[in-house]
């Protein structure tokens, strides 16, 4: 497979759940994706690491670089450690990150997500809810991620999902950019360097 790779399998998703569970109306305190993104439409989420609004300048958002933790994100102690130790374990810094619910026969319609800031980064899925497998679809290749897998696909690729299960699809999806090319996305920072 050339838009697909599974990095870790084995992740135990329950105290991820668990730590959802416990915030109430974790799902409705924020609708932006919902809102403002045709394409996302039908499914839920809870932004842990946004854009900085402060970097978007002239810029279109999806050129901005810069993120930062949002203050929900504190309510997920358990989700943002896990996401600083994969940056850390993929040699990456953190971008980007969510986690979304697509319920039962909802989808993500067809999109390729466009901008400077995707064309340096990696996206990944560690699938937490899926009890029928989670399908996503890239270029020409399908997957059935399951519950505990990590996984990069190329968002790149015209891609889509569907939630053709009976329960609700839950994932934590989220950009990395590569140490290497760090410089790419902030070359302010190089030039200090």
């Amino acid at each position: 497979m050339k838009y697909f790779e599974l990095i870790k399998a084995g992740i135990e998703p329950q105290p991820f759940l668990d730590e959802i569970a416990s915030v109430d109306d974790a799902w409705a305190a924020s609708t932006g994706r919902q809102d403002r993104i045709a394409v996302q439409r039908e499914a839920l989420a809870i932004p842990l690491r946004g854009l900085k609004k402060s970097a978007i300048g002239d810029k279109k958002r999806r050129d901005v670089h810069e993120s930062r933790w949002t203050t929900t994100s504190k309510r997920y102690p358990l989700a943002c450690a896990l996401l600083e130790r994969t940056a850390d374990e993929l040699d990456s810094l953190l971008s980007r990150a969510k986690i979304v619910c697509l319920p039962a026969g909802r989808q993500v319609y067809p999109h390729i997500d466009r901008g400077a800031y995707y064309r340096l980064r990696n996206r990944y899925h560690l699938v937490l809810r899926s009890a029928a497998g989670s399908w996503l679809k890239a270029g020409d290749e399908e997957v059935r991620m399951r519950e505990g897998e990590l996984w990069w696909f190329d968002n790149d690729q015209m891609h889509e999902a569907h939630n053709d299960g009976e329960q609700d699809r839950i994932h934590m999806i989220f950009d990395l950019l590569p140490r290497s090319r760090e410089a790419e996305a902030f070359p302010e920072r190089a030039a200090v360097a």
